[in-house]
Formats: C-alpha cells, sequence, structure tokens
C-alpha cells in the first residue's frame, strides 16, 4: 500500500469533522467530486455535498497508484443505514500537495 499524500489524508481526516469549511477547503476553487451518480462542481458545492452526508469515518485498507490517478479503498462506517460499508473507492484523479482537483466516488 501506498503512503497516503498529506492532502488526501486530510481529506479523510477532516471527514469525520463537523466542520465542513476545513474539508472544502481541501479542494480547488473549480474542483469537482462525484459521487453517488451526481456531479457537485466548485468549493460551494463540495461543501454542500459534504454538509448534506453525516460525518463518517474512514478505514484506509488500500492505496494504488493507476493510471486513474491514486485509488484509495476505504470501509466508511457512522451513523447512517447499512454502515460500515466496505470497499469503496476514492480516485483522486487531479491532485498536487495544495488541493484536489478531481475526486470520483464509487464501488
Amino acid at each position: 500500500m501506498h503512503a497516503l499524500p498529506d492532502v488526501v489524508r486530510r481529506y479523510f481526516e477532516s471527514a469525520a469533522r463537523p466542520d465542513h469549511d476545513e474539508h472544502s477547503a481541501l479542494f480547488a476553487p473549480d474542483a469537482e467530486v462525484h459521487d453517488e451518480g451526481r456531479t457537485h462542481r466548485g468549493r460551494a458545492a463540495i461543501r454542500a455535498w459534504r454538509a448534506g452526508v453525516p460525518p463518517v469515518r474512514h478505514e484506509v485498507t488500500d492505496a494504488e497508484r493507476t493510471a486513474e490517478g491514486l485509488v484509495v479503498t476505504a470501509t466508511i462506517s457512522g451513523d447512517f443505514p447499512g454502515s460500515p460499508v466496505a470497499g469503496l473507492r476514492f480516485r483522486f484523479e487531479d491532485f498536487d500537495d495544495g488541493a484536489i482537483r478531481r475526486l470520483r466516488i464509487a464501488p
């Protein structure tokens, strides 16, 4: 398993906290997040998406560099139906040390 870049590590850490500004600040102003068949563009939309879901904890089980970017597999748990969910993949397709520009979340 690859070590997680700092911005990716902070993404998972901040998802467990209720501070949505901290979480959305990890994204570039024009970033995109694809989750559950919907696309959220820009920091305000990403913040609204994050605010609409309960805080979740991530247990990272794998991280692999692929042609798609960095694919992180995790088990998520929290106060939502069906918790925990194993094997969810977070595809960080475009990011650098300072910001995430494109993230796709899907099984």
